[in-house]
């Protein structure tokens, strides 16, 4: 199957990095084909800029050319792999950002003849999800974990019955130690192989 890594972190080699590297082996060791997004890398501009909204709002089809290699890796993977640093509770804005100017009309969505929405995902097999997070696991539940709720619930709605989610996190980082660190990496490695 195909694969797309979707890694948001603005500082390479740090544990996100290292958590990016272990879903791809992970990924690689069951067979996929994998694709890696690295929006600070690629500089990924989050803001939606006027003319993109106005197509948006005109169900247009986005026709950036910034942006098609991203719809194009999305419209043909069967999983997606989110790996980002979870900061105020949500998504880091360059991820968030990818989600409005990507997952758009044509993509993620499309409107039928009565003018309901209906999935444009349909291909989609898996969302796993793969965050860090600063607080202890009982703090993130009052808070709801709002990237993670984007990412299982809201986007799970683009695909069809059959498209799973899961979601590996990293808790109370801060006071985490390397073993547990690295325990988490490993774990990556072996659930991204199981997907």
């Amino acid at each position: 199957m195909r694969a797309s890594v979707i890694y948001s972190h603005p500082v390479e080699g740090s544990l996100c990095s290292a958590m990016r590297d272990a879903a791809v082996r992970g990924l690689q060791s069951a067979g996929h084909e994998v694709t890696v997004v690295d929006l600070a890398a690629d500089g990924f501009d989050p803001v939606m800029p006027v003319h993109e909204w106005e197509k948006y709002m005109n169900r247009e089809i986005v026709e950036d050319p910034t942006l098609l290699r991203y719809i194009d890796a999305v419209k043909q993977s069967e999983i997606l792999v989110f790996v980002y640093p979870t900061w105020w509770s949500g998504l880091p804005a360059q991820l968030k950002g990818w989600l409005e100017r990507v997952l758009v009309v044509g993509v993620a969505f499309r409107f039928n003849s009565s003018d309901r929405v209906r999935p444009g995902l349909t291909h989609l097999r898996r969302i796993h999800v793969i965050s860090t997070y600063g607080s202890p696991r009982p703090y993130v539940r009052i808070v709801n974990d709002n990237g993670r709720r984007i990412l299982t619930r809201a986007l799970r709605l683009c695909g069809t019955r059959r498209t799973r989610t899961s979601h590996q996190g990293l808790y109370a980082l801060d006071t985490s130690t390397i073993e547990s660190r690295q325990k988490f990496l490993r774990d990556i490695e072996k659930k991204t192989a199981s997907l």
